[in-house]
């Protein structure tokens, strides 16, 4: 078995969505690993990593709409407010979605399915470097 690790820095510019589906598989052919799996972890409290719809941007503007209703900016019953509005609401945002995403490898590249892309979801309003750890085990 065969194990390879790489950072990445994601810059982002604000809360949505960036799809970092290309920027994976460019690390799985890098580790010439083909058949395995991808564990892609991302080292913050308020980002986090979704798998989903990549055909249709309305799909993640609608996860967007849900997560506003389910954790809102400047909440006033919020005590952590440290970094602004959104700092709070970031933080819950990450809770509900996931820190860390494990996508199988075949024939030397991810193997989501056909309407799927791994996306950095920003939670902040503000730039950021993200830091990403992505981890490829396998033959």
């Amino acid at each position: 078995m065969t194990i390879y690790q790489q950072i990445l820095s994601i810059p982002t510019q604000g809360r949505g969505t960036y799809n970092i589906t290309a920027k994976v598989d460019d690390s799985i052919h890098q580790s010439g690993i083909k058949t395995g799996l991808c564990h892609v972890f991302i080292h913050h409290t308020s980002a986090s990593l979704i798998i989903t719809e990549n055909a249709d941007p309305d799909v993640r503007r609608d996860l967007e709409t849900i997560l506003k209703r389910l954790a809102p900016d400047g909440d006033p019953s919020y005590r952590h407010t440290d970094e602004g509005i959104d700092d709070m609401s970031a933080h819950v945002r990450c809770m509900l979605t996931n820190t860390d995403v494990t996508i199988p490898v075949t024939r030397g590249q991810s193997a989501l399915g056909t309407w799927q892309g791994l996306y950095l979801y920003e939670h902040r309003a503000g730039r950021f470097q993200r830091k990403l750890t992505i981890t490829i085990s396998g033959e």
